[in-house]
């Protein structure tokens, strides 16, 4: 690069005494880093050319290759930087997170940003088609599911079904027939009241035979803090054969009611009873009527976007999402948005019951330009 011998010399010995001592922290320099090794061939490239053309009698200015080589190094400075920040924000994320998109994404599921890669790649392609929107729910429902929190797969208090011992006979047998469990509460005068857990079918025996419930027969309630692991939830339901699990808070206050069928529905979607209706509700193209009740993780599925669900939120449906974004509780008519991904989503509040987000209007638009972001 310079027009005097022995400076030439001087370099090229320097150069050889720094490879030798430091080939090997330049070699795992360069695994970790495999564009450093097309840049220097580059620059061998381009110190090349110009040598060639000097020994043709051309002379290169020596200031436009060293130009080159700056910005080059510049640009490259730049995309290392930009690759550790990346891998920064990766190991940020949850192991089985990482790991649960990668399976999906092996699995064919895309985002709206990947379908130009799968045209162009058949493997991926074959995989989608393979592959339907149930199967990768339920993969996505079996590596999530120990991520989730007992709040979002639990019956919440307020939509618990119990036997008041305090209510006439007739009017607990009517109650228990038009209810489709196998197992309830029996309580006296109130849910926090609980004196066990009752067969249906034995309940109605006692009413029928006795005219009130016998307390003998009765089994354990299996009572579980609301810090419960959900694995830790499919192996107490386990050992209880078919019985209900009631969730408690700190205070000793019933929560909640988990059985297997919320643990089946956490996999493989909404499976409603015979007395209830769908959570999420299709009502035209890109629109859906869905319950305030209703899974977010379900819900991110059948609108095909991601983000809703947040690893530290203790919410996990569609009301305590909204909470959390207006801060307190909405008027019926009151709106916000979620964009992700070009894509804009919709809320808007249709009906409240009491203290309750009961249903709301979700739209989908694919695109966010021109549209007020909230």
């Amino acid at each position: 690069m310079v027009d005097h011998l022995s400076i030439m010399m001087m370099a090229v010995t320097i150069a050889i005494g720094i490879m030798l001592l430091a080939s090997k922290p330049l070699t795992v320099f360069v695994n970790r880093h495999p564009t450093v090794v097309i840049l220097c061939l580059g620059f061998l490239l381009l110190i090349g050319f110009s040598l060639m053309a000097e020994g043709f009698g051309y002379h290169v200015p020596k200031g436009y290759l060293y130009a080159a080589i700056a910005f080059s190094v510049l640009v490259e400075s730049a995309n290392q930087l930009a690759k550790r920040n990346q891998r920064k924000a990766e190991l940020r994320r949850p192991m089985r997170e990482r790991t649960a998109q990668t399976v999906l994404r092996l699995l064919g599921k895309h985002t709206a940003k990947a379908n130009d890669q799968l045209q162009l790649d058949p493997i991926k392609a074959e995989a989608s088609l393979v592959f339907g929107d149930e199967e990768r729910n339920m993969v996505s429902g079996v590596l999530n599911l120990s991520e989730r929190n007992v709040h979002s797969i639990m019956t919440p208090r307020n939509d618990i079904t119990w036997v008041n011992l305090l209510d006439p006979p007739e009017h607990q047998q009517q109650l228990i027939l038009n209810e489709p469990h196998s197992y309830l509460p029996v309580c006296r005068g109130s849910l926090d009241e609980l004196l066990g857990v009752g067969n249906a079918k034995e309940m109605i025996a006692d009413l029928t035979m006795h005219q009130h419930i016998r307390l003998a027969q009765l089994r354990d309630p299996v009572i579980v803090p609301e810090s419960v692991d959900v694995l830790a939830l499919m192996g107490l339901l386990r050992e209880s054969h078919g019985q209900l699990i009631l969730v408690a808070d700190e205070f000793g206050s019933i929560i909640g009611v988990v059985t297997a069928i919320d643990i089946f529905e956490a996999i493989a979607g909404e499976f409603p009873d015979e007395d209830e209706t769908a959570d999420i509700h299709a009502t035209g193209s890109n629109e859906w009527l869905v319950d305030g009740a209703a899974d977010l993780l379900h819900l991110e599925q059948v609108l095909n976007i991601e983000g809703l669900v947040v690893e530290h939120d203790e919410f996990g449906t569609l009301a305590g999402y909204l909470l959390e974004r207006f801060g307190h509780l909405p008027k019926v008519g009151d709106r916000c948005r979620f964009n992700w991904d070009h894509v804009q989503i919709e809320f808007e509040v249709l009906a409240l019951e009491g203290r309750r987000i009961a249903t709301v209007a979700v739209r989908r638009h694919d695109s966010t330009e021109g549209l007020e972001t909230v």
